[in-house]
């Protein structure tokens, strides 16, 4: 099709590629005639909510994001940060929700690879993954409920996978459950890489002349339109949408790694980028739009897995394991030889121009000739209507004091055994966690996961974090707690929180109240990251996370990496020796809303959540890495879903060691309740004195509670022997997740 030929029906093909009237008067107006369908199709997925970020850009422009620590921050293919001796840690996380629900196990495992490449194109090995994974009711014999186990094990089965041939352990994350994911599950995954601080790789074309250079798989048809796909809501027709789901090869994508970890060696590149959603459309864009430059590329020479493509097809096909190069001109040969030695493909299918043009021909015809600063620069971004939602007035008013008490042993037996609380080994013991012998601190381990350094001899902590009750009760403060969750947890294991990625999974922007949850939680995220200097380097936005009219809670997952000094004074999360006392760090203030005693208990998710207080946070975060620095701990957990009760539960779960506890709190339900910057200590009697000065000179609250070390758990007025607690902890999940089987 070249750039003259007319199209018919463009009612019809704007409403397929979701673009306006106006919008396509604006490509008009830019392109200076009509455009062709290549066209069409690459405006449509380039300003899809996918790759455009068009109704979320007006919220993100004020994330802090820089610190002294930070080398690069959003804009790349991932974040990186310096944690000294030479050593960076590159990091991303990215959503795969939508193909994840309609396939779970090529949508979660193509969701792995995409993360993998994004921190390997930036010149760094991958050497950790986490991932943070929401379904709905797991639990019964209905047809939600059965199709749900089945998204689980699909959905697990796919990241183990991918994440165990690529030979990168996965090394923790979270798994949460609401009605609300019945219809939109979320599966967010996270990886991390370690590069030399000075070989850091990045996506450019420069150079008038230089190469444009396509390498990795073959390109067929699988995943077309994925990127406008995942910018909608779902119907029961769009879950039919099989064909937009990409097919991962992870041993194709291991021989990618190594052969890019190989090139990487040399001085032939300029810029590489990852063909992620949109495909070989936005890699090539975005090159050329971070130089301000142009392109010509020949869609003949692209490498085809299927007969009879189009240029269409190839500019969108979202094939997986595919990567786009500029190289130095002269060193075309030595590259093809490289990926060659690996089995892979590579075709020189273009080069760099200063037109600002990308200029697209087929067999000798232009098919394609648009302006690239354009294209990224005017995408439209939206202003659209927000609206308080008026379920907040209803349910701030609930408290707990409007419910009937329940006997305490019956409360933490119920808390126990819910699927938020137990352990999740039916699913991390699928993935491979230890290959690569770095990891410190791995999955079901409680609290942050951690990984050794060997280059350096410090370690890496990492955790992933959102709790989204407390975001729909409230989502400024939510977003802000999941940013003070996840770096309690890094603090935990004894490493300083440096930076954050996020994952924003939200519902339907075109409702005024999803578009309200949204604007306050990137505020939340904001006020959180600045008090506690964490900035955000990279992250990722997934809205249209909506069923049928029901759109998910809103989920601002939130990762956060901090550096330890010293990989051998890693903390453990669990009890560690008998006659060791435990101290509670931090104030308790009753705090019931949005917690999983009002859900489990009670059915409801309401309440107000307390005031933020980041001081308080802060000095715990520190308290917690001097006093591991200076070897005063034995242990450190952190108190979040389900109090100090259920803290305490799954320290003696993970260590078979009791604990006998008298909280002093006056409400006995308070051993249930979540306010947060608190943690539980373990400290050697001997330890004890220097422990309290430690926290005075903070300004911290200490309280002993109690010892380790009896044949059960005693909390007040609860009791429960080890093994009892220990087989409702570790054998509840699996029982749920295979009922079916």
């Amino acid at each position: 099709m070249s750039t003259t030929q007319a199209l018919e029906n463009i009612d019809e093909i704007l409403a397929a590629h979701k673009l306006s009237f106006a919008d396509y008067e604006h490509i008009k107006e830019i392109l200076g005639r009509e455009p062709n369908l290549v066209e069409i199709g690459i405006f449509s997925a380039m300003w899809s909510e996918h790759c455009s970020y068009k109704s979320s850009k007006k919220y993100l422009r004020g994330f802090p994001t820089e610190a002294p620590w930070v080398i690069q921050g959003p804009g790349e293919n991932a974040g990186v940060i310096d944690i000294g001796g030479g050593m960076a840690a590159v990091f991303k996380m990215e959503s795969h929700n939508h193909p994840s629900y309609i396939e779970p196990v090529q949508g979660a495992a193509t969701g792995v690879g995409g993360i993998l490449r994004d921190i390997f194109t930036m010149g760094a090995r991958p050497v950790a993954n986490l991932n943070a994974l929401r379904f709905g009711d797991v639990d019964g014999e209905g047809e939600t409920e059965r199709y749900q186990r089945h998204l689980v094990r699909g959905v697990v089965e796919g990241i183990g996978s991918y994440g165990n041939c690529m030979g990168v352990p996965t090394i923790g994350g979270e798994t949460g459950f609401e009605s609300c994911y019945n219809g939109n599950i979320l599966v967010n995954a996270f990886s991390l890489g370690l590069a030399k601080a000075d070989e850091i790789f990045y996506g450019k074309a420069e150079g008038v002349g230089n190469p444009v250079i396509y390498v990795g798989s073959k390109t067929g048809r699988d995943g077309l339109g994925g990127a406008v796909m995942s910018s909608d809501s779902f119907t029961e027709e769009s879950k039919k949408l099989r064909p937009t789901v990409q097919v991962g090869d992870p041993f194709t994508e291991k021989l990618l790694l190594e052969a890019c970890l190989e090139l990487f060696q040399t001085d032939y590149v300029i810029g590489i980028q990852d063909m992620g959603a949109a495909g070989l459309t936005s890699s090539s864009f975005e090159m050329a739009g971070r130089s301000g430059s142009g392109m010509v590329m020949h869609l003949d020479k692209v490498p085809a897995r299927e007969e009879g493509m189009t240029p269409y097809e190839f500019m969108l096909s979202e094939s997986q394991e595919r990567m786009l190069i500029c190289a130095r001109k002269g060193t075309e040969e030595k590259i093809i030889e490289i990926f060659k030695k690996w089995d892979l493909d590579c075709a020189v299918i273009g080069e760099v121009t200063d037109t600002g043009r990308m200029e697209l021909f087929w067999h000798g015809e232009k098919v394609a000739d648009i302006p690239v600063a354009p294209v990224s620069e005017e995408a439209p971004v939206l202003d659209r209507p927000v609206k308080r939602p008026e379920y907040l007035d209803a349910i701030a008013k609930v408290t707990i004091d409007d419910f009937e008490p329940l006997e305490e042993q019956q409360a933490f037996e119920k808390l126990l055994s819910s699927l938020e609380v137990v352990d999740k080994g039916w699913i991390y013991e699928q993935y491979d966690s230890m290959v690569q012998t770095n990891t410190e601190k791995g999955p079901g381990s409680l609290d942050a996961s951690v990984i050794r350094v060997k280059e350096t001899g410090k370690a890496l902590a990492m955790s992933s974090d959102c709790n989204p009750r407390y975001c729909y009760v409230d989502p400024f403060k939510g977003a802000a707690l999941a940013v003070m969750e996840s770096g309690r947890n890094v603090a935990m294991t004894g490493a300083r929180p440096l930076a954050i990625t996020d994952c924003l999974n939200f519902g339907n922007p075109e409702n005024p109240e999803v578009m309200w949850q949204f604007a306050q939680s990137c505020e939340g995220i904001k006020q959180a990251c600045e008090e506690l200097h964490t900035p955000v380097v990279s992250g990722n936005v997934s809205l249209y996370n909506e069923t049928n009219g029901v759109s998910v809670f809103p989920t601002p997952a939130i990762a956060m990496v901090g550096l330890n000094e010293d990989a051998s004074k890693v903390l453990p999360s669990h009890f560690v020796r008998e006659g060791d006392i435990l101290l509670l760090v931090g104030q308790s203030r009753g705090e019931f809303a949005g917690s999983l005693y009002m859900k489990e208990l009670y059915g409801t998710i309401a309440g107000q959540l307390g005031e933020l207080d980041y001081a308080a946070e802060a000095r715990l975060w520190e308290f917690v890495v001097r006093a591991n620095a200076e070897g005063l701990l034995e242990a450190a957990k952190d108190l979040n879903v389900g109090g100090l009760a259920i803290a305490l539960a799954k320290m003696a779960a993970c260590s078979g060691l009791g604990a006998e506890v008298r909280s002093g709190f006056s409400d006995r339900r308070w051993i249930f309740e979540e306010t947060p910057s608190r943690a539980v200590v373990e400290v050697a009697p001997e330890k004890l004195e220097a422990v309290a000065r430690l926290a005075q000179d903070l300004g911290l609250s200490l309280a002993r509670l109690g010892t380790v070390g009896t044949e059960e758990l005693r909390i007040d007025a609860v009791r429960m022997p080890l093994d009892r607690l220990k087989e409702i902890y570790f054998t509840t999940f699996k029982s749920v997740i295979e009922q079916d089987l």
